[in-house]
């Protein structure tokens, strides 16, 4: 396995950064970076797919997605032929535990991309059952570098059963806080002690109140 990123795409700047940008190509005023023509929209909000769809692209960002992008066609646009191909929206995973298929983030990013997932949440469950909070730490500076949202959530059952299992590591609710203190982790995993939430354990109580 290797740490290269798997591809050389850059993320987007923020949208704050770019919205009134967006705003000029969408209206006219300044050419798109890329134009692809003449697609199927699956429109995941109205369940339709809508023929004879247009999109342009500045920034990274989408800036129009209608019948005719010709307006945001400048010399430098690269336009693309859809010929009839489905357009889908990036696809996200709403739950993974990347080290359960014993490869690494970056692997993983690098089998599901070219496959249109563009969002990932992830839970590290299995590596902090071996490496406690490094472990964790490790995955979640690797997410960091992906050029994919690979967002992080913060272990909170390890071990997921205590008393009925030998983990490698236990995390504390000191752990949990300090973990919730960096850039990429957005919240706690799911919570598999139930009988200890159940039970007002203090230690499945204040991982959550962190």
């Amino acid at each position: 396995m290797t740490n290269a990123k798997p591809t050389s795409a850059v993320k987007p700047k923020p949208w704050t950064e770019v919205a009134t940008h967006l705003v000029d190509v969408a209206m006219g005023r300044k050419p798109a970076d890329l134009v692809i023509r003449n697609g199927r929209w699956v429109n995941v909000h109205s369940g339709e797919i809508i023929p004879g769809t247009d999109i342009a692209i500045a920034a990274g960002r989408f800036a129009y997605c209608g019948p005719n992008a010709s307006h945001a066609i400048g010399p430098g646009t690269r336009v693309v032929d859809a010929g009839g191909r489905y357009l889908v929206p990036g696809l996200c995973d709403a739950h993974m535990h990347v080290e359960s298929g014993m490869v690494t983030v970056t692997e993983f990013c690098r089998a599901v991309i070219p496959h249109g997932t563009t969002s990932m949440f992830i839970d590290p469950h299995e590596i902090a059952n071996v490496l406690g909070l490094p472990g964790v730490r490790l995955m979640h500076d690797e997410a960091v570098a992906m050029p994919i949202n690979v967002h992080v959530q913060m272990p909170s059952c390890v071990p997921s059963a205590p008393g009925l299992e030998h983990a490698g590591a236990e995390l504390t609710v000191a752990d949990v806080a300090e973990a919730m203190t960096w850039d990429n982790i957005i919240g706690l995993g799911e919570v598999m002690n139930f009988p200890g939430v159940a039970a007002n354990n203090p230690v499945m109580s204040g991982e959550i109140a962190e």
